[in-house]
């Protein structure tokens, strides 16, 4: 099954990194993938994303909630339309690397519908590598008025 791995190093501590990318408000002023979030930040809680990968269409998805561990990993699962049709679970690592973090973002795909969409998963693999970029830049600027 497909699965998309991306990584990126970032000059902050991991704390700064988790504020920035569990503040679902702020996505509007820096996300240039996930355009809007909400949604309960918790185990089975459920979430509520906009998203818009690079030459693609908007869409929102509802997913589940799988893990919150605060400063290190957020992990949910999404489904379209029905369980086994097209499922992906998504998943942000973050690990501390000397006094910055190493961020990890992937998803693997299940169901009967990826392993035919081989041009969406390359418009996701963008989107992602766009969001660990836009939230390096976050995570790394010096100035406080950007965080707001």
């Amino acid at each position: 099954m497909p699965k998309i791995q991306t990584s990126a190093e970032i000059d902050a501590p991991p704390e700064r990194v988790w504020e920035i990318l569990t503040d679902f408000r702020s996505y509007p002023e820096w996300n240039p993938f996930i355009l809007e979030g909400s949604g309960d930040l918790e185990e089975g809680g459920k979430l509520d994303l906009r998203m818009r990968p690079p030459g693609g269409r908007e869409m929102t998805f509802r997913p589940t909630v799988l893990k919150v561990e605060t400063g290190r990993e957020l992990r949910w699962r999404g489904r379209l339309l029905v369980p086994g049709i097209f499922d992906g679970e998504h998943c942000f690592r973050l690990t501390p690397a000397g006094p910055g973090t190493r961020l990890e973002q992937g998803e693997s795909f299940t169901g009967l519908l990826p392993r035919f969409m081989s041009v969406t998963l390359g418009q996701t693999e963008r989107g992602f590598n766009e969001l660990n970029q836009a939230l390096k830049e976050r995570a790394e600027a010096r100035d406080p008025v950007a965080d707001r």
